[in-house]
């Protein structure tokens, strides 16, 4: 009889609207257990199959899986589906495995996106937000994923960010939130404050208009008081990818260095009016202080300031400075330019050295003290700044090869200061600065010193002359949360002229968002509001404001995974916190690797400090998944092109619409913007949720890109279709009661519980590409067999082992074809299979054959070989003999199962 071909749009419908009605992956219900229906098999017995699981309690050992929730933009994509996929092979893997699993989702609903589409398109944008997350939420049961959908959260929700609205005022009470004014990084268009990482080469990440910096007052949370913490326990993460614990240790940026007060000369101190005699600089490099040629303080520093009041030059230079972001990498990019206060100071180890005090655009506020001296010769933004200006260049470490750089600028004219023969020989200036390890030179009592001892000797020089001293600092800064939009969890403070800042009582809790905002004015649609920021103060009673500032979106993300341990409870965090965090396997993009996640670990030890029952740390495992590229196209416009607008016909492109010539780029990330973009809802459509899945699954390993390609779908298209023609055809073959004992049977039985291991290993080792390589290979034997005689018992064996193995990877096939072999319960309630260990042995081994210790040749051998079995072997190999011609054979070595060594002279 000929199988019909395999319906996937029957088949995924069934089952997600089976999945959907029992609730079969929720925690408290019967899904696990549930018979599917009564139904015999072609011999009229009701049964389980050959190795049929029986039905299993769910045990008290939990795991907790979960994908970074999305955003709910009203469509997922590739990466989304990647992503998703991913964390859904490991929760049916778990499941099977006989774990307790938690696999939540919930959308990260705050943000400009909504803001921005309720102008555009003249919505409210709470109506767009729960509209996209309706569509979202069915595009996501589409993919067939194992979602426990009864905790669902959506963070817009007064019901989710009451709770948030509590940690703060707790944040406050516990001293961990404060407000003061700030330099931030301003967006004109989107009228809000950026995050450094939200600048863009000197553009707001979303809008692209140059950034500016504001002085504001921000709410901040005092990350800072936890930078040691969270540095040292990244060494405990020890499932998390090697490149993103570097990349926190980075961010948090522990420096060991000096801090150094320097003398402001009185006569230039007098002639600018300057109000302070001292400014203090931080440094990591003290052992280079004889280099220094010049110091330079932010255009917010106070003295800066304080100038800047007197010289209208100096306070344009700083309106200047303030177009420029205060991202790292702005501040690279742009030219470094400075302005000359007047101001000298003297150097802490030689007073008869004095140096130009500068407003520098590159010295941020907020780093260190706001001021850095200038060393051109080893530090390249000094370099640059130094060339500009024409400033000293004085190189005072010499290379690993001993070779003496000569500085530049005006390094000869340092009278007094340096001669000529402590520079050293005549040689070229530098071209750039030398930032590497070396000896130090024309640097006094540290010269011959290296840069490490330099660092001691300089410090304690510094201490001794009563300059400076020991310092430790971190690049990691507070957290400014706030936020001037709409779309976001209102902070709960309301401002008295009498009282100054109050925290919103408790009992008023949730601040909710008024639903009747507009948005024809630019800026933060709460600080025009006619009536809801108008409040009495909660302690006097006297006419006062609300905080209009909503909170950064980050702080709606940093908890939500605790939040699913118990998601409908009145607390916002229970005792189940403790059953399930921190969360087993984290899975998400590295773009998230400083702001999500470092956040999300200092908001957990903030809720541990003020008595909340959590972890310290929020994720056990992680795992960064690589992205989802396809090929780009162009017309000879050079505008881009959408892959269906394109044409393929052998190596030639042209255009559908136009028919003309197209031109083929490198493959890239899906975006938007370049149309390399695939529609999932297309591919489901077209192919099936469980071909997009298994494509996503094979064709790389889940951190590396993945590229996506129209034959590689196909492939795995005609594979399913294979597979079901393969599995359904074995419905008829009577199971044997015995195993058969024939060569082939005992070939195909060891292939199958050979499968079962390696997939057991590569699946609990993110290894999804090779499991998926051990299925093929595994139905590929199976389909060489099928004429064998004397193979019922096997090749039954071996069909619904691997149905069971591919359920993590095709769920929908995996359940229709095991209810078409006859089975009453589900595929998803059944234990994992076990590999027999006696099975999992091969009868033959390979064996390296060496000649005086150097491989020449290697052998296949029964494992139980006798010793001069191999020894005659290992001599009768072509290469062996010829290697061997001549001499005279000493001794054998045998190492049994590994090594035959023949040593011969």
């Amino acid at each position: 009889m000929e199988i019909e071909r395999y319906n996937f749009r029957e088949t995924e419908q069934k089952w997600q609207r089976f999945w959907d009605e029992t609730q079969a992956f929720a925690l408290k219900s019967k899904g696990l257990s549930v018979v599917v229906e009564e139904r015999s098999d072609d011999h009229g017995e009701s049964r389980g199959g050959a190795v049929a699981g029986a039905e299993r309690p769910l045990k008290k050992n939990n795991y907790y899986v979960l994908e970074m929730f999305p955003y709910p933009s009203g469509n997922i994509h590739m990466g989304h589906v990647r992503n998703y996929t991913l964390g859904d092979v490991v929760a049916r893997f778990k499941r099977a495995n006989g774990f307790q699993v938690l696999h939540p989702m919930g959308w990260d609903a705050f943000g400009l996106p909504a803001e921005n589409a309720a102008i555009e398109r003249g919505v409210h944008p709470g109506v767009w937000t729960y509209k996209n997350i309706e569509t979202m939420r069915a595009q996501l049961k589409s993919i067939g994923l194992s979602y426990d959908w009864s905790r669902e959260l959506a963070t817009c929700d007064p019901d989710y960010y009451k709770h948030e609205q509590k940690f703060f005022l707790d944040f406050l009470k516990a001293g961990l939130a404060y407000r003061k004014e700030a330099q931030v990084n301003w967006d004109p268009v989107d009228n809000t404050v950026l995050a450094n990482e939200q600048v863009i080469e000197g553009r707001g990440w979303r809008s692209g208009a140059p950034v500016e910096r504001r002085k504001l007052s921000q709410w901040f949370l005092k990350i800072s008081d936890f930078a040691e913490d969270l540095l040292e326990s990244l060494k405990g993460l020890e499932e998390w990818p090697e490149k993103v614990r570097l990349m926190q240790e980075r961010w948090i940026g522990k420096s060991i260095g000096a801090r150094i007060k320097y003398t402001i000369l009185p006569e230039s101190w007098r002639s600018v009016a300057a109000t302070s005699s001292i400014i203090e600089v931080f440094t990591t490099r003290p052992d280079t202080l004889f280099g220094m040629s010049f110091l330079a303080i932010s255009p917010h520093h106070p003295i800066a300031q304080q100038l800047a009041t007197g010289n209208p030059k100096l306070a344009a230079f700083i309106k200047e400075c303030d177009t420029l972001g205060t991202s790292e990498e702005a501040i690279e990019k742009a030219e470094k330019k400075g302005f000359d206060t007047g101001l000298k100071v003297r150097h802490p180890f030689d007073p008869v050295r004095e140096h130009p005090v500068y407003v520098a655009n590159f010295v941020l506020m907020e780093y260190g003290t706001g001021a850095v001296f200038g060393c051109p010769a080893h530090d390249q933004r000094d370099f640059e700044f130094a060339t500009k200006y024409k400033l000293p260049i004085l190189p005072v470490v010499e290379n690993a090869e001993g070779v003496r750089v000569r500085g530049g600028g005006k390094a000869d004219d340092l009278a007094g200061e340096i001669s000529r023969s402590e520079i050293g020989g005549s040689v070229p200036p530098m071209k750039e600065a030398y930032t590497g390890d070396g000896q130090l030179i024309n640097s006094q009592f540290l010269n011959g010193l290296s840069v490490e001892e330099g660092k001691e000797r300089a410090i304690a020089e510094l201490v001794k002359l009563k300059a400076g001293e020991k310092t430790i600092t971190y690049r990691l800064r507070d957290w400014g949360v706030s936020r001037q939009r709409y779309w976001g969890c209102p902070i709960p403070i309301i401002y008295c002229e009498s009282c100054g800042a109050v925290p919103v009582p408790e009992k008023d809790l949730p601040v909710k968002l008024p639903e009747d905002v507009t948005f024809d004015k630019p800026g933060n649609p709460l600080a025009h509001h006619p009536t809801w920021k108008h409040v009495p103060c909660p302690t006097c009673g006297k006419a006062a404001t609300r905080e209009t500032d909503t909170f950064d979106t980050f702080f709606e993300s940093s908890w939500y995974f605790a939040r699913f341990c118990d998601a409908k409870a009145k607390e916002p965090i229970t005792a189940a916190a403790k059953d399930w965090l921190p969360v087993d396997q984290y899975i998400g993009g590295i773009e998230h690797a400083v702001l999500h996640l470092l956040y999300s670990r200092f908001f957990m030890r903030a809720l541990k400090k003020c008595g909340y029952p959590v972890p310290a740390e929020p994720f056990k495992g992680l795992m960064t998944q690589g992205m989802v590229c396809h090929e780009t196209y162009k017309d000879k416009a050079g505008n881009w092109l959408h892959p269906d607008d394109v044409v393929k016909d052998g190596g030639k492109l042209t255009q559908k619409s136009s028919g003309e010539p197209v031109t083929l780029g490198r493959s890239e990330k899906m975006s938007k913007s370049k149309k390399n973009t695939v529609d999932p809802r297309a591919i489901i459509e077209t192919y099936g949720a469980d071909t997009a899945r298994l494509f996503m699954l094979s064709d790389s390993p889940p951190e590396r890109d993945l590229e996506w390609t129209e034959a590689g779908v196909d492939g795995a298209w005609r594979y399913i279709n294979r597979l079901w023609r393969l599995l359904l055809g074995l419905k008829g073959r009577p199971p044997a009661q015995v195993a058969e004992a024939s060569d082939s049977a005992l070939v195909l039985r060891r292939k199958t519980h050979q499968t079962i291991e390696g997939i057991t290993y590569d699946i609990g080792h993110f290894h999804f590409n090779k499991a998926v390589a051990r299925i093929r290979e595994l139905s590929n034997m199976m389909e060489s067999l099928l004429a064998t005689p004397g193979l019922d018992y096997a090749l039954r064996e071996a069909c619904e082992t691997l149905i069971r193995l591919i359920e993590p990877f095709l769920p929908h096939f995996a359940e229709e074809i095991w209810q078409q072999l006859g089975h009453r319960e589900t595929v998803a309630s059944l234990p994992w299979p076990k590999a027999d260990p006696a099975l999992c042995i091969e009868d033959e081994i390979t064996i390296a054959v060496q000649v005086n210790g150097k491989l020449r040749a290697t052998v296949n051998a029964p494992r139980d070989a006798r010793q001069e079995d191999l020894e005659a072997l290992a001599l009768a190999q072509k290469n062996v003999q010829e290697f061997i011609a001549g001499k005279a054979i000493r001794k054998i070595i045998v190492v049994p199962g590994k090594i035959v060594n023949v040593v011969a002279a």
